[in-house]
């Protein structure tokens, strides 16, 4: 019987906000449990060039190589911050999910930058990263990956639960008291809200979706939001700034032909992501009792009213309530995604992600 092992989870998401970083105990079960947990801030600087690499531009292979490099120092910064006066060699992995650039699973691949062997250099850790490609050889989205820790973490056996992730992206996980566990990038998250409060306000986000909360929806506007081509698609799928960014929005705005009131068109992109996640519930996870919201989206009251709302049947709140505090759940996830691969156990689940099976995911960089 194994006693209780330490892991390092970091989650950088497609916010582009910053490194979450926790501490995690994982006992003989796989049950894991938040010891510690560090916040750092990506500098502006950082956020734009990892922001201007989504699209193609001259010299892009060095330039991304160069930011993996500072990823993996800031990387090995919150570990730091993280550890504060415990030994390295105390923690036995470091589950990084790395920074995404690129995700085309229809392609065949996924890019995941933070050059691990420099962050296991830097920390004295072994690294395990790069969750995703195996899942996608195996034929499946390789995302989203965080439903397996949902079914394992968060899963109750008299209730259907969704724990839904709203971070750039939202993404639902599917957890009826008995079936299969099913999970799926509904749409936008948090990213067009950002961008376009970005743009206008200045600001990184909607605070509390203030902004948002002193606008009008515009029917309009929402209906063409609505049609995007990804919401028709049935699971599994999944979804990323390929598909939901500023470029498509604008062009969306043009559709529409006339001109709108910035604050309006907040306002709609958030009606666009509550319906977006709710008709996703209403459509395929039938019976849905609970609905349990991670990610920065939990944080941010006119989006939880929105999504209250449209769910009245549902019970709808934070993971808060489950005992994991929302910020965390993702960087939690990842640490136990590394556990899963040390272990040699399976970190996917196919009826998630569409793989051919169950498979050991991850890269190991030893320390």
């Amino acid at each position: 019987m194994h006693e209780t092992e330490h892991y390092v989870g970091l989650m950088s998401g497609t916010s582009l906000d910053g490194i979450d970083a926790v501490l995690a105990g994982i006992g003989p079960t796989g049950q894991p449990r938040l010891l510690r947990s560090h916040y750092l801030p990506y500098i502006d600087s950082l956020r734009a060039q990892l922001l201007a690499l989504h699209t193609p531009q001259p010299d892009e292979i060095h330039l991304t190589a160069i930011a993996a490099n500072q990823l993996a120092r800031l990387y090995a910064d919150a570990v730091k911050g993280l550890l504060d006066g415990i030994a390295p060699g105390t923690v036995r992995a470091i589950g990084c999910h790395g920074q995404t650039l690129r995700h085309r699973p229809a392609d065949g691949y996924t890019l995941q930058i933070g050059n691990a062997a420099l962050l296991a250099e830097l920390t004295g850790i072994t690294v395990v990263a790069d969750f995703r490609s195996r899942d996608i050889a195996a034929g499946g989205q390789g995302a989203p990956l965080v439903p397996a820790f949902h079914a394992r973490a968060l899963r109750h056996p008299g209730a259907h639960r969704v724990i839904a992730n709203i971070g750039g992206i939202a993404n639902i996980t599917d957890l009826p008291a008995n079936g299969p566990v099913r999970g799926w990038d509904t749409g936008p998250g948090n990213m067009l809200l950002d961008a376009w409060i970005k743009r206008h306000r200045g600001a990184q986000y909607d605070r509390d979706g203030a902004w948002a909360a002193g606008g009008s929806v515009d029917p309009a506007l929402l209906d063409l939001l609505t049609q995007h081509a990804y919401l028709k698609q049935p699971p599994p799928k999944s979804a990323g700034r390929e598909q939901f960014n500023l470029d498509w929005l604008d062009a969306t705005l043009s559709r529409l032909g006339r001109a709108i009131d910035p604050a309006d068109v907040q306002t709609t992109l958030l009606e666009f992501t509550a319906a977006s996640l709710a008709d996703a519930v209403k459509r395929e996870c039938g019976g849905t009792q609970e609905l349990y919201v991670c990610g920065g989206g939990a944080h941010n009251g006119a989006l939880m009213g929105r999504i209250g709302a449209l769910l009245p049947a549902v019970k709808v709140g934070a993971t808060t309530t489950l005992g994991i505090d929302p910020d965390w759940v993702e960087a939690l996830a990842f640490a136990w995604l590394a556990r899963q691969t040390l272990h040699h156990e399976p970190g996917n689940l196919p009826g998630v992600t569409g793989a051919r099976g169950e498979r050991i995911l991850g890269a190991i960089y030893p320390a």
